[in-house]
């Protein structure tokens, strides 16, 4: 098609190209990009990585530098270490904590007063590992022949070395104890290490 001149009426830009017919043709160049931006490239990576990091670093320190309440026992570490001989303890048998009350009952009017409940560490010792005790001749012969009859085993509360302020006893390991705190679990499951 012919080009019409510049010189009539219409002579303004609107109709200046409307006849060409290079409007019509495709663009060649580069496809469309997409412009949105990706959300996981490497720089997001890295700074989700270091907040992560950063965040593992200020919990350990939170846990570390937390005081521990020496009116609270948090873990059973604390526990072996209060214990009485703790060394001697450990290896041949368990720390443990003793809890020594009493009980007061009336007759006449029936009555029970229960006095305060004083815990200290204790230990209790493996059947297997008496000889820790006969060594140091705090059990007699008697005491031995007793609880092995009983088939019971020996607890402990003192130090080993001032036989004036030990005291051994012959206790029993109860098969009827539920520890609640697992669960709820009804009875407790024993394996071998658990029998003393």
């Amino acid at each position: 098609m012919k080009r019409r001149p510049r010189n009539n009426s219409y002579n303004d830009d609107r109709y200046n190209n409307y006849d060409r017919e290079d409007d019509y043709e495709p663009k060649q160049g580069k496809p469309a990009v997409n412009k949105t931006p990706s959300w996981f490239n490497a720089t997001t990576i890295a700074i989700i990585a270091g907040i992560f990091v950063l965040g593992i670093g200020v919990g350990i320190a939170f846990s570390a530098a937390t005081p521990t309440n020496p009116t609270s026992v948090v873990t059973n570490l604390q526990i072996d270490q209060q214990a009485p001989n703790p060394e001697i303890c450990i290896q041949n048998g368990a720390s443990a904590i003793s809890v020594n009350t009493r009980l007061y009952v009336t007759l006449n009017p029936f009555k029970v007063f229960v006095a305060q409940a004083a815990m200290e560490p204790a230990c209790i010792i493996r059947r297997a590992n008496w000889t820790v005790l006969e060594q140091r001749k705090l059990l007699t012969s008697d005491q031995v022949r007793d609880c092995r009859q009983k088939m019971n085993t020996f607890g402990y509360v003192g130090n080993l070395d001032n036989k004036d302020k030990v005291s051994i006893d012959c206790v029993y390991q109860s098969d009827n104890a539920k520890n609640l705190f697992l669960g709820g679990a009804s009875t407790p499951t024993l394996g071998n290490d658990d029998q003393f």
